[in-house]
């Protein structure tokens, strides 16, 4: 593992071991209790907002909170490997995308949620609902942006982001190498168009990578299965479509690029590019391969994150 580049001020570089020790931590579900720290909360809209997007907290309910939100075709059983570790630190919030996981799916709004904004402004419902503040969101692939969006629309809200595996375009456009051609994305919609189960077994392997640990595919392309269709179809052609680069330098919150040495979706170039764009970013290559180093590296990954949230605000 290397890390790359360390902004702004440049500092020491520091490694995160790869590999799957064993990390045993005490984690405890609890009753949320009212903060009037936070101020009052409606007790209709967090009932709702908890069934609509299945709301899994563990953790300490007198912590600051972390929010951890899942990629495209995954759910929030995703994050079982990265969660344990902040579970003694934090208010760990769980939750799933609309038509994922256990979700709601008729809570879902084609008009709303035909951009990432419509994504975003879940995430900062979430947040209202739970009355949340100081809050460390986590995103990986696709959620990466959504949260950077969200930061931007609640800048008070928020006081970490984690950025895993994020792209801000996957399409290549002049000296910007996003990863495909506009005819890639074009044929890979149409596929997932005609054939879902096709579709999610041919490409769970080459966005997991790993190909010597074949169950971690088999686990994606299942999740993505399980996915409501239509929503999933949708929520690919926003993922995939979406073109949110110039969003980049207008973001304010402390930032972690999480990203892998060998990823078919994100190429390195993609990582490096949103480094160099949003202003206060820490920029973490891990030696590892796939899209899910939450999945395939967790134990670097925690690690990576972990370092970030030592390092004073305002470096």
């Amino acid at each position: 593992m290397r890390l790359v580049v360390d902004r702004p001020e440049g500092g020491a570089v520091a490694q995160c071991p790869t590999g799957l020790a064993d990390r045993r931590h005490t984690a405890a579900t609890y009753h949320l209790r009212m903060d009037q720290s936070v101020g009052t909360r409606d007790p209709d809209a967090e009932h709702r907002v908890r069934a609509q997007y299945n709301i899994v907290e563990h953790g300490r309910s007198d912590a600051s909170a972390i929010v951890f939100a899942h990629g495209f075709g995954c759910d929030q059983n995703m994050w079982r490997y990265v969660w344990p570790a902040f579970a003694a630190s934090h208010r760990v919030i769980l939750f799933d995308h609309l038509g994922f996981g256990q979700s709601d799916a008729a809570a879902h709004d084609s008009d709303r949620h035909a951009d990432l904004y419509g994504y975003a402004d879940d995430v900062i419902d979430i947040c209202q609902a739970l009355g949340l503040r100081e809050v460390v969101f986590v995103g990986h692939s696709v959620s990466a942006m959504i949260g950077l969006l969200a930061s931007q629309r609640d800048r008070e809200r928020f006081s970490r982001l984690v950025l895993i595996c994020p792209s801000p375009s996957f399409i290549d456009d002049g000296d910007y190498v996003g990863g495909f051609s506009r005819s890639d994305i074009a044929e890979l919609l149409e596929s997932l168009d005609s054939n879902v189960l096709g579709w999610s077994a041919n490409m769970a392997p080459v966005i997991m990578g790993n190909p010597d640990r074949p169950e971690l595919a088999e686990e994606l392309a299942a999740s993505i299965c399980r996915a409501d269709p239509t929503i999933a179809r949708q929520f690919a052609r926003t993922t995939f479509l979406s073109d949110h680069r110039t969003d980049l330098a207008q973001a304010t919150t402390a930032t972690l690029i999480l990203q892998c040495s060998d990823d078919a979706l994100a190429p390195v170039s993609v990582g490096t590019y949103v480094h160099d764009h949003l202003p206060d970013s820490t920029l973490v290559v891990l030696d590892a391969e796939g899209h899910c180093p939450n999945l395939s590296e967790p134990t670097a990954t925690v690690a990576a994150i972990e370092r970030f949230l030592e390092i004073p605000r305002g470096r």
